[in-house]
């Protein structure tokens, strides 16, 4: 399993401060010496961590992988086209919350999502949806073109005991139905060092993407090492 890392959360210590340190491009840079397959950035509406220079300086700096995170807008698929990272992941964005919430919410938005995503197959940049681990949402994910589907993991993260593994278990028969559809499957949301664990028993998922759980315990050891005691527990 690999991992992706997540580094909005550099950018939000930085404008604590409105200064330019630390610099979330130096964080996705030492994340990718320590063994990250990919960095993850997401360019909100409202700005409030990643800024559209961040953005610039990642695609110049990233090796790896640069998986951009955005809400469906005209202005971010404008951004993600004269960009080009490798993947956009398409998440629902409301201003108030403090986090993503939820899945993006294929059902209601197909129609406009069919024709959203078409310019970037043609740009060489593959299409992510974030979604509930369900599968009418996998199944429209296919059809409106999706080349992956990142499942939210935030539900799973929030309980424990038997609703945990109920909901570990709707997860693994998620990734095994979007597998079967010809879909590659990640995960996301929540993750820490302590219920990341079981997620090395489902084959059908081959990548996680991990953000404040890693800056967090940076803080404290360090992100190189947090990078590699990440790697050490996932694989």
């Amino acid at each position: 399993m690999r991992l992706a890392v997540n580094i909005d959360h550099i950018a939000t210590l930085r404008n604590a401060r409105g200064e330019q340190e630390p610099d979330p491009v130096a964080a996705a840079l030492l994340a990718e010496q320590y063994g990250a397959a990919g960095i993850v950035c997401h360019l909100r509406e409202d700005r409030r961590h990643i800024k559209d220079n961040d953005l610039a300086r990642l695609r110049q700096a990233v090796t790896t992988k640069l998986d951009l995170e955005m809400a469906m807008t005209t202005e971010l698929q404008q951004i993600a086209l004269k960009t080009r990272p490798e993947l956009i992941t398409l998440v629902p964005e409301k201003r108030e919350e403090l986090t993503t919430e939820g899945g993006f919410d294929i059902a209601r938005h197909f129609a406009v999502l069919v024709e959203f995503l078409k310019p970037f197959k043609p740009a060489g940049i593959e299409v992510s949806l974030f979604i509930e681990p369900e599968k009418n949402a996998i199944n429209l994910a296919a059809e409106a073109g999706a080349d992956i589907v990142e499942l939210h993991t935030g539900l799973y993260a929030l309980k424990q005991g038997d609703e945990r593994a109920l909901e570990l278990s709707r997860i693994r028969e998620a990734a095994a139905y979007a597998r079967g559809l010809g879909l590659r499957v990640v995960a996301g949301h929540g993750l820490d060092y302590h219920n990341i664990t079981p997620f090395r028993e489902i084959p059908d998922i081959e990548e996680v993407s991990i953000g404040h759980a890693i800056i967090a315990r940076a803080v404290i050891t360090g992100l190189g090492e947090a990078v590699k005691e990440m790697l050490r527990i996932i694989k």
